[in-house]
């Protein structure tokens, strides 16, 4: 259970990313599926280059936010479709992976973890921990961080900026009509998007232990699954409940697979179980939004029955 809350609050970051640009922004960004490994890639090898891991995490969602960067050009000054610019970009994050690691996975077990420097940092020492405490002790440093990126997401979408990058996702042509350069904005929620995500897998690499190019392979379904989820469980009228819903969404997403994990549960069927879940979370909404019509319709019927024998 623990092991599932830890991955949960890790993966809940790209959540956030992919809730940004597929939900608010309504840009169907794949560069996901490239950004998340290459967080992984760069954090890995400046790990084993002697920076520390903090500076390394950062630097693996810098490079995801140029990776980001690199979509949303394309698309807006070249004219590129946005699906086929995010493949593109993908592709591309492939040979960087390979160039920056040399190799196509890099073990990290011999050096010392984000999670151990910051036990350090604040004077502990996980060495004396037991694997339980180490799992609590990580789970409430990640706490912490998933809900000051989630205030501070909450707080930039209620800004003027933020409002326009919601207004873009909502009306874009009425946007522009209003002299907003929506360029800008779609290049620049890319960039915070994918910065998450490559944090998200800059976080995962230093958890597990390992940076393999193979990483982002099906995160951008589980990413969606996470906020599907947590949009049926939590809804999505208003803007603080959808944020906190996606990352209690994620929390339950990997809960249940390490739930399967422990249920002995084949690795091929988590592909099936991800795409049900997905599946469900598309339509349980229409069949209640569905079940409330139909249920106003009898209503309305049998007041017109009423009225017509009261007369």
């Amino acid at each position: 259970m623990t092991t599932g809350m830890q991955q949960g609050l890790i993966y809940g970051f790209m959540a956030l990313g992919v809730l940004l640009t597929f939900r608010i922004l309504g840009f169907p960004d794949l560069t996901v599926e490239g950004t998340f490994p290459l967080g992984a890639a760069v954090t890995a090898k400046a790990v084993v280059e002697g920076v520390d891991p903090i500076m390394a995490v950062i630097l693996g969602g810098l490079a995801g936010a140029l990776a980001g960067a690199s979509t949303g050009l394309m698309h807006t000054k070249l004219n590129v479709n946005n699906i086929l610019a995010g493949i593109l970009t993908t592709s591309g994050i492939y040979t960087v992976m390979l160039r920056t690691m040399g190799r196509p996975n890099i073990p990290l077990l011999a050096h010392t973890n984000f999670f151990d420097w910051v036990f350090m940092m604040v004077g502990l020492s996980s060495e004396n921990f037991s694997f339980l405490q180490y799992q609590v002790g990580t789970i409430l440093i990640l706490l912490v961080m998933v809900t000051a990126v989630r205030a501070g997401m909450g707080w930039f979408l209620g800004t003027d900026l933020g409002l326009t990058i919601r207004s873009t996702g909502n009306n874009e042509g009425m946007i522009r009509s209003l002299g907003v350069n929506t360029d800008h904005t779609k290049l620049l929620t890319l960039m915070i998007s994918n910065f998450l995500v490559a944090f998200s897998g800059a976080l995962a690499c230093q958890s597990q232990g390992f940076a393999d190019v193979g990483m982002g392979i099906g995160v951008l379904v589980a990413a969606i699954a996470s906020v599907m989820v947590g949009e049926m469980f939590f809804g999505h009228k208003g803007l603080s409940r959808l944020l906190t819903g996606v990352i209690l969404g994620s929390v339950i997403y990997r809960t249940l697979l390490a739930i399967g994990i422990r249920l002995n549960l084949p690795a091929e069927d988590f592909k099936m179980v991800t795409a049900l879940l997905v599946l469900a979370a598309l339509v349980l909404p229409n069949l209640k939004i569905k079940s409330k019509k139909t249920k106003v319709s009898e209503k309305i019927r049998l007041s017109g029955c009423g009225g017509d024998k009261n007369d």
